[in-house]
């Protein structure tokens, strides 16, 4: 069967058109920077390559031109919408209504509207990206991948929050976690690259950026909560915060709780630290001097240097750690941060291996390391295909 995958970040749409169960790739690509007047789209087939620069204001927009690419005559890959069986949808949060891959009918569709509010930058992105496909899709079946689902196998003690019981019981304020998906991916990689079932820690940096703490294969801890806004240091939102600074916003500073709101999830992070959200324009004017930059880099490694040591008290040790998705995969300055002076939990990176880009797994550690540092890019779309399948199979 012939299934697209849609997966709908806060400022970028990845798409694939798989093959399954061959999991062959017939076409793929992205858009990024969505919003911006410089947003790149991206299409690849075996005999076609498009790459341009141009505006895109948000995702129904994005998601068209997609749309009419894959059926274009000169470079398209499809006759028809017919020749899709489903559309596998990656879906941030699934609350306490979803554990499992899921067909998309309208009580879901409400269900995910629900959620708006504990995933602002993404399930609204991701609602769209249902609402656009079964126009264009009229027949495939859609499907929903939960972001949240891997992480259900976490121990009481570490998703319960210490607040009065009813609000877990009779309310479902826990840690749900999320990049789910990719934390699945990136960890069963590993665990195939290592050959044992390992303590991983698995970093996930992009725009938005997670971490997880992965014990025999299942997930044990994990950075983002209730919501996806704490934890790391992300592109526009701020990770942890001291509660009582919310507080003081709106008690003593005038704030409305929709202004806080806003201001920490779409103000705040690498764009509130440096006016800019993409880490390569942050970066390159780091290079260029800017102080401001240069210590909101700083700061992002800090972060995530803070929850490898915990995640190590938890695990009880650490085999490997992971860099995946756009700027973990990528990046080798933000990398490099991280694992300096880290030699106490035995990370110690190769400069030499840590400098080239691939699309393969690699290992960047030196000979002398005891703990894996590994570069895994990683495949959400394959995942969400996977378990799309799996699921119309039964």
């Amino acid at each position: 069967m012939k299934i697209v995958i849609i997966n709908s970040g806060s400022s970028s749409i990845k798409y694939q058109l798989i093959e399954m169960p061959s999991k062959e790739i017939i076409c793929s690509g992205m858009i990024d920077r969505i919003g911006l007047e410089t947003s790149n789209l991206s299409y690849v087939t075996q005999t076609n390559k498009i790459e341009k620069t141009i505006p895109i204001e948000n995702h129904k927009i994005g998601l068209k031109k997609i749309a009419t690419l894959l059926m274009d005559e000169t470079v398209g890959v499809i006759q028809s919408t017919d020749e899709i069986t489903a559309v596998g949808h990656r879906v941030v949060h699934g609350g306490s209504s979803f554990s499992n891959t899921t067909i998309i009918n309208n009580e879901v569709k409400e269900k995910i509207k629900q959620l708006f509010d504990l995933a602002p930058l993404h399930n609204p992105a991701n609602y769209e990206g249902i609402v656009v496909a079964e126009e264009i899709f009229d027949k495939a079946t859609q499907v929903a991948v939960f972001d949240t689902a891997f992480h259900q196998t976490m121990p009481i003690e570490a998703y319960k929050y210490a607040i009065p019981n009813y609000l877990l019981t009779d309310n479902k304020i826990r840690v749900y976690g999320f990049h789910g998906t990719s934390h699945k991916y990136v960890s069963e990689k590993a665990i195939n690259f290592l050959e044992k079932s390992s303590k991983i820690i698995t970093i996930h940096l992009g725009n938005g950026c997670s971490m997880t703490a992965i014990k025999d294969g299942k997930s044990i801890d994990t950075s983002l909560g209730f919501g996806p806004m704490n934890g790391l240091v992300m592109g526009t939102r701020s990770g942890d915060v001291d509660q009582s600074v919310i507080f003081h916003m709106v008690n003593a500073l005038g704030y409305s709780l929709a202004e806080v709101n806003t201001m920490l999830q779409k103000q705040s992070g690498m764009l509130g630290l440096t006016g800019f959200s993409d880490l390569r324009d942050i970066e390159a004017e780091a290079e260029n001097g800017n102080k401001e930059c240069q210590l909101a880099l700083l700061m992002n490694a800090y972060r995530i240097k803070k929850y490898i040591g915990s995640y190590v008290a938890a695990l009880g040790g650490l085999d490997a750690i992971i860099f995946t998705a756009g700027v973990g995969e990528n990046s080798s300055y933000i990398r490099s941060l991280v694992c300096k002076d880290m030699e106490f939990f035995g990370i110690e990176l190769d400069s030499v291996k840590n400098a080239p880009r691939s699309k393969e797994i690699r290992e960047i550690n030196t000979p002398e390391s005891k703990t894996k540092i590994l570069v895994i890019p990683t495949n959400e779309e394959i995942e969400i295909a996977n378990q799309v399948f799996e699921l119309l199979s039964r």
